[in-house]
């Protein structure tokens, strides 16, 4: 397009003086030749990497690190990748072992493989971890949930947060994702279970105070006859 316009530059005024025209048909050489300067290299952010799509093999199997690098314009282009670690909250409904429903909300924090950034391309683009992560996360939840009660998701939280963490991971690894953490930072049951918890807890505490009044009577008698016992042989002792 730059190269046209200064061509048709040029023409406007080749009738002009012999110089004129020379000079703006230099002019527009060298346009063209830094533009095609400026599209045979490109720049690769610090936190990213670069593969390159060529128009005659496709994706090279190659990955460029940070810097300044050469490409063939027209027939290569460059597909730039992220490969910092991005945090994502994911929300995940599902059944406990006693066929409770359980809310977990998962943070991750993900990046691609930089070694296999042309698989990733190939098979999942730019936009894998709205791809994979929900789906798999969504996976692994629902099996691990699954092994434990309710009580147990609240009891042993580290260690059901350890079993997601392990199996999730295991499971990216099929993508040629990283998970460099997995936590659980919400975990909540529906209604009807809260009140079913509250309501036991509330009974319990009603039988641990009845069993307190219980035991205070009891020990409030044995006190009385202890006390009428000593009474008794006081009176004795006096008689004689």
């Amino acid at each position: 397009m730059a190269q046209s316009k200064l061509n048709d530059l040029a023409g406007r005024f080749s009738n002009g003086p012999k110089g004129l025209g020379t000079g703006l048909k230099l002019l527009a050489l060298a346009g063209a030749a830094a533009y095609g300067v400026s599209q045979s290299m490109y720049t690769v952010e610090g936190g990213h990497r670069a593969i390159i799509f060529s128009r005659i093999g496709g994706v090279k199997d190659d990955t460029y690190p940070e810097g300044l690098h050469l490409r063939l314009p027209w027939f290569q282009y460059p597909i730039i990748y992220d490969i910092r670690s991005r945090p994502r909250k994911i929300s995940s409904p599902t059944g406990s072992k006693d066929l409770q429903m359980v809310n977990i909300t998962l943070r991750v924090l993900s990046r691609p493989d930089a070694a296999l950034l042309p698989d990733v391309y190939r098979n999942l683009g730019l936009d894998y971890d709205e791809k994979v992560l929900p789906s798999i996360c969504n996976e692994v939840l629902k099996s691990v949930v699954a092994k434990f009660n309710a009580s147990q998701l609240i009891t042993q939280r580290q260690q059901v947060s350890l079993l997601v963490r392990r199996e999730l991971t295991e499971r990216a690894r099929d993508f040629n994702i990283i998970l460099d953490d997995v936590s659980i930072t919400e975990l909540s049951f529906s209604k009807e279970y809260a009140a079913a918890v509250e309501s036991k807890q509330i009974a319990q505490q009603d039988a641990q105070r009845a069993a307190f009044f219980v035991e205070k009577a009891y020990q409030e008698r044995q006190q009385k006859i202890v006390q009428a016992e000593g009474e008794a042989e006081a009176g004795k002792m006096i008689s004689f």
